[in-house]
């Protein structure tokens, strides 16, 4: 351990302890306490020198070095109370008045110890204070006036030293306040030294702070021009900070949202605390090779209340950044989850009014033709009529199954349970199959069905019976809405390694709305023809998982009031996707849903062909 450490915590000890946590004032501390200490001792151990060579002193002398006590005196008042311009203001009293005592008795004035003056505003500027170096100033003042007062009216001692000791007693004067002068410069270098290396530390530890937060901190001018922002927001913009300053910010605001970030920094220059949200641009990455924009929060106040306060200051805001991206994407999936609830309550709602329509009215013609075949005595029914209402049974009970097996197979293909029996088998056969089925209910309702299945299409391996649905189902309602003189159209062709199916009508189409719903489960489009047709609006939505089941794509290209086209891509290969050992083989809709096609507004005007044709829809199920 050296003396100077010995020397420092001893003088940390007597520190106040308003003192010990503050880097600066512990370095005043010590600068006011330690030189004054040591004076102080060294004078009193070279008293008895001074003796020694000297002899007897005089009273003056005697005082003078118990004037010595003092800093002793000043370094305890600090030490107790703290007060650090008070205590410069003591010193600077102690200083002065020991020079006025010895000025007065060797010469006024013209003393060698009138020099010291100088020293006392010098001491006094090491307080950092304006006002205590004011009050030493004219302190230092008012004592050499007051020595040129009483030498002018003569009311000095006579004293009347040798040109020698004269001599020696202006270059002892002169070499003592030049070097005390000196100690002080020194003082002041060391405390300017310990004063920036503190603001240094401390803007480094500021920086540190800034570099390091997720949040991006940024200074403005009221009209939003960036003076300094923080180098978080490299990693938030991929920019560079060089290109934020100034109005570069401002030029990546989202145009939309410029108004409203302007209006923010406005209302915190003027004294307000404004929240915000608005989008910025980012830089695009290598990867994504696109221009997107991200979602901020920014909170600003302005930097100086006072300045905020005053109109004629130009005032600042200090604002603080935070990406909402997260948060914002996470509100709009809320947003759609609730938008797919209510869609999904309708849904329920349309699905328990189409069941109460769909049900009833079958069931009462069972139970009627029922009573009446029980009744037959009293009647009096012949063969003929028991046989008619025998069909209309057979009819309304057919229709009742394909309604149930509809929703049961739409309940399997949305959990996934929906099997896929993969086997080769001839798709054109199996096309002209379902359209020979439908060309009797074409003709009775004045609709030309044309179709068009080339000779030479391939076998493919698939499910026949879903692929018989799929085609039922969607030239069933091609038919349903299509008017009389209408035309519908089946096509097959083959490209690349996938079967093209196309079935378009010139029927009633479907509105821009409606084709955005068109496949959910039970909806039925449009308003003017929403009952015109029966049907339970599982049509297309078995349609739509069929194809998506075997890994297929499906569009509609449709338009209100001159019809509708339905394309259904299918692999000529179907390939079941693979599944775990502990699971069953069975195809899951999720998975193979394309909800990224484009066009894949489904119309779902063609509600479930079992209605038309229950014998069919009872065999394809």
């Amino acid at each position: 351990m050296t003396v100077l450490s010995i020397i420092r915590d001893c003088l940390d000890a007597l520190l106040h302890p308003s003192a010990r946590y503050d880097a600066l004032m512990r370095a005043r501390h010590r600068a006011f306490m330690a030189p004054r200490l040591l004076g102080s001792l060294a004078a009193f151990a070279a008293f008895p020198v001074y003796l020694a060579m000297r002899g007897a002193p005089s009273a003056i002398e005697v005082a003078a070095f118990a004037w010595l006590i003092a800093p002793i005196m000043l370094s305890w008042f600090l030490s107790r109370t703290g007060r650090y311009e008070g205590a410069h203001v003591l010193s600077s009293l102690a200083l002065a008045g020991l020079i006025m005592a010895v000025a007065i008795t060797t010469g006024g004035i013209e003393s060698f110890a009138a020099v010291w003056l100088i020293v006392v505003p010098l001491e006094a500027a090491l307080s950092a204070s304006r006002r205590v170096a004011a009050f030493a100033s004219l302190l230092a003042l008012s004592c050499a006036g007051m020595l040129i007062l009483v030498s002018q009216l003569g009311w000095l001692p006579v004293v009347e030293p040798s040109a020698a000791e004269r001599g020696v007693l202006m270059a002892f004067g002169v070499t003592s306040a030049t070097l005390y002068a000196a100690g002080l410069a020194f003082g002041a270098e060391s405390l300017a030294r310990t004063s920036v290396a503190l603001l240094s530390r401390e803007e480094e530890r500021y920086r540190l702070l800034a570099r390091n937060m997720s949040d991006v901190i940024s200074r403005h001018q009221r009209n939003g021009a960036v003076q300094f922002i923080s180098p978080a927001v490299e990693a938030v913009l991929g920019a560079q900070v060089a290109q934020l300053l100034g109005h570069g910010l401002f030029d990546r605001v989202h145009v939309a949202d410029r108004p409203a970030y302007l209006t923010a920094l406005s209302d915190a220059a003027r004294g307000e605390v404004r929240s915000v949200e608005f989008r910025l641009r980012r830089e695009p990455a290598a990867e994504r090779g696109q221009v997107d924009f991200i979602w901020v929060e920014m909170r600003c106040r302005p930097l100086d209340q006072d300045s905020a306060r005053d109109v004629t200051c130009e005032a600042e805001v200090v604002a603080v950044m935070r990406d909402v991206t997260d948060r914002k994407l996470f509100e709009q999936a809320l947003d759609q989850a609730r938008s797919a609830a209510e869609a999904a309550d309708a849904a329920k709602t349309r699905f328990l009014a189409t069941m109460s329509h769909e049900l009833r009215t079958p069931l009462n013609a069972i139970i009627g033709f029922s009573e009446m075949i029980a009744q037959e005595q009293a009647l009096m029914l012949g063969a003929a009529q028991r046989k008619e209402y025998a069909q209309l049974i057979n009819d309304s009970g057919q229709h009742l199954l394909s309604v149930v097996n509809g929703i049961l197979d739409m309940s399997k293909m949305e959990l996934g349970n929906f099997e896929i029996a993969s086997e080769p088998f001839a798709p054109r056969a199996s096309l002209l199959h379902c359209c020979n089925l439908l060309a009797l209910k074409a003709r009775e309702n004045g609709i030309d069905l044309i179709t068009d299945a080339p000779q030479d299409l391939p076998v493919m391996t698939g499910d026949p019976r879903a692929f018989k649905q799929i085609v039922l189902n969607l030239v069933a309602n091609a038919i349903k809405f299509t008017e009389r003189g209408g035309q519908v159209c089946v096509s097959a062709a083959v490209s690349g390694s996938q079967l093209t199916l196309r079935i378009s009508d010139t029927g009633v189409g479907i509105a821009p709305d409606d084709l955005k719903r068109i496949g959910a489960p039970f909806f039925q489009a449009g308003t003017t023809y929403q009952r015109r047709h029966e049907g339970t609006g599982l049509g297309l939505s078995i349609v739509k998982s069929l194809v998506a089941l075997h890994l297929g794509e499906l569009t509609v290209q449709s338009r209100l009031g001159e019809g509708t086209a339905v394309t259904v891509k299918l692999p000529l290969v179907y390939t079941p996707p693979q599944a775990k050992p502990a699971e069953r083989k069975i195809a899951t809709l999720t998975p193979a849903l394309r909800q990224d096609l484009q066009g894949q507004d489904l119309q779902d005007q063609a509600h479930d062909q079992s209605q038309d044709q229950p014998a069919l829809v009872k065999k394809s199920a």
